[in-house]
């Protein structure tokens, strides 16, 4: 581990020298001095937005019945060298933020070599995090998350941050005309301050971004602002589980590995979960918020070394299309990278691939849509011998499609009934492959 951390602190130095490096002018700015005409600010909330017209605007009549002791507010303050800054406060909320947006606005001749430039101030984010993110057309936005360097850079006062515009452009989107160029959001509580905020043609980024095409392949620990404080721990926990079961003789026969829909093995579908999978000496590796980068790590990590289970099951993937919106084909390249990782940790293991459970109450909904062409392309990593394949998904639909709010009370994780239909579901599966004899 100490390998990733060494390389973690190197990246927040990094972005904590961006005070030393300048941009080049800005052609199109959003706010400062040379502002574009026709640019409004707004605090943005979870579901309303909020123009700011005076020095200041605050989002209590967006939340104040919705998120009880949540505060957003967003005030005009002093920037670096008497510039205008956006100074945004937010208290106890999932989504807070400062948006500039305005008439439609070309970006695409920044895309090439161009440059997201501003300057930032970190007053307060031990107990929250920020991203920043840029319109690519509509419905569309790219973010990269800010949330560790963020936190070392509180209370060292104006820094600049320069990104390239390759962080937020993919494949097919379409820059042409965005209204919404520019947003930093606020996760937890904590308080920043913006200013002269722009795009240049040029310049040399000092902040670095992942690859979209690569990081779902790219091991990594999960640094969202809520997960920072549970997530390690989690996994070393889990490291002491497995050694004491083996240690007692009852090492796991019967292994699962996931996200948020696994951990909850151990919470909605903890009755479930003795019911079926106790005899089984099982082990639930599942941690909320994972994406494939994120499994990757853990199982680099140690979660499965030491032990010789009959049987992993696998599913994974819901939050690369629900968090990034990845495009198919990479998510399904990271659940391939899980697999290969498996089978090379444990090569007597037989694996049992999920499909992505369905989300959003509608058939039609954009992320089940997203999830379903995720699906399609999972049968292919199956070899019969070593990985197979189910899809126990219409066990939880209606006739229509639509997903029963009685089971998913949020469109997405299981309640005690969802655990009862997946285990169901999957039981024959289960036995028919756990009765096999070992590799």
């Amino acid at each position: 581990m100490r390998t990733g951390f060494a390389a973690l602190i190197l990246s927040i130095a990094s972005c904590l020298a961006v005070s030393a490096q300048a941009a080049p002018p800005a052609d199109l700015v959003l706010l400062g001095g040379a502002a574009r005409a026709g640019v409004t600010v707004s605090a943005v909330a979870p579901d309303t937005e909020h123009v700011l017209v005076g020095e200041r605007v605050d989002a209590a009549a967006g939340i104040g019945a919705k998120f009880p002791g949540s505060e957003i507010d967003l005030t005009r303050s002093a920037g670096p060298d008497t510039a205008q800054a956006l100074t945004l406060r937010w208290t106890n909320i999932w989504e807070s933020g400062v948006r500039l947006a305005g008439p439609a606005v070309d970006l695409r001749p920044y895309l090439a070599r161009g440059t997201l430039a501003f300057d930032l101030k970190v007053d307060a984010l031990d107990k929250g995090g920020i991203l920043f993110r840029v319109g690519c057309g509509e419905d569309c936005e790219r973010h990269v998350s800010y949330v560790l360097p963020g936190r070392a850079a509180q209370g060292k006062g104006w820094q600049r941050i320069v990104l390239s515009m390759a962080c937020f452009a993919r494949d097919g989107d379409d820059f042409s005309a965005v209204t919404r160029p520019f947003l930093l959001e606020g996760t937890g509580s904590g308080q920043v301050s913006v200013a002269n905020v722009g795009f240049a043609r040029g310049g040399t980024p000092n902040t670095p971004c992942p690859d979209w095409r690569t990081v779902a392949v790219t091991p990594s620990t999960l640094n969202e602002s809520w997960s920072t404080d549970w997530w390690l721990p989690r996994h070393r926990q889990k490291l002491d589980d497995v050694k004491r079961m083996v240690a007692d003789g009852n090492s796991p026969q019967l292994v699962f590995i996931g996200d948020s829909i696994t951990q909850g093995w151990e919470k909605e579908g903890a009755q479930v979960w003795q019911q079926y999978y106790a005899r089984h000496d099982a082990l639930a590796l599942g941690f909320g918020g994972d994406r494939t980068e994120n499994v990757l790590w853990r199982l680099q990590h140690g979660e499965v070394d030491g032990i010789d289970p009959k049987l992993a099951v696998l599913m994974i993937g819901t939050n690369n299309s629900g968090h990034r919106q990845d495009f198919p084909a990479i998510t399904a390249e990271g659940i391939a990278r899980n697999i290969e990782e498996l089978k090379q940790r444990l090569p007597r293991t037989r694996i049992l691939l999920l499909a992505i459970f369905p989300r959003d109450a509608a058939a039609d909904g954009a992320l089940r849509r997203l999830n379903d062409r995720i699906n399609e392309r999972l049968p292919a990593l199956a070899d019969g011998r070593q990985v197979f394949f189910l899809d126990v998904n219409r066990a939880f639909l209606r006739p229509d499609g639509t997903l029963p709010g009685e089971i998913m009370p949020d469109w997405l994780h299981p309640n005690e009934a969802g655990y009862a239909i997946w285990a169901r579901a999957m039981q024959p599966e289960l036995e028919r492959l756990m009765a096999l004899p070992r590799l």
